[in-house]
């Protein structure tokens, strides 16, 4: 083991040195941006949209965690606008 004075030194990965890099907890309560969204979205479903627009904009290689909830966003927000579309038209015909 490798000691320093003041305490334990970490071991590192020699052949991955992004191991760390998603090591701090994701924003939003621990679930992330889109997980959040996606629960928002169901009393507020812009939220949705503005997910789908994230997701589409790559937003999740930022941190690749994010990317299902964000992809969980783009499909609410499909499934909301087909509903909205056919209740629309079975309500005017």
């Amino acid at each position: 083991m490798n000691h320093r004075e003041d305490g334990y030194v970490p071991i590192r990965d020699v052949e991955d040195a992004q191991l760390g890099m998603f090591d701090k907890p994701l924003p939003c309560f621990g679930c992330g941006i889109g997980w959040f969204f996606f629960l928002l979205g169901f009393v507020f479903p812009l939220m949705w949209y503005f997910s789908t627009i994230l997701y589409f904009g790559k937003y999740y290689n930022k941190d690749p965690r994010e990317r299902s909830g964000l992809a969980a966003c783009a499909i609410a927000a499909i499934t909301f606008t087909v509903a909205a579309v056919i209740t629309f038209l079975v309500y005017l015909l």
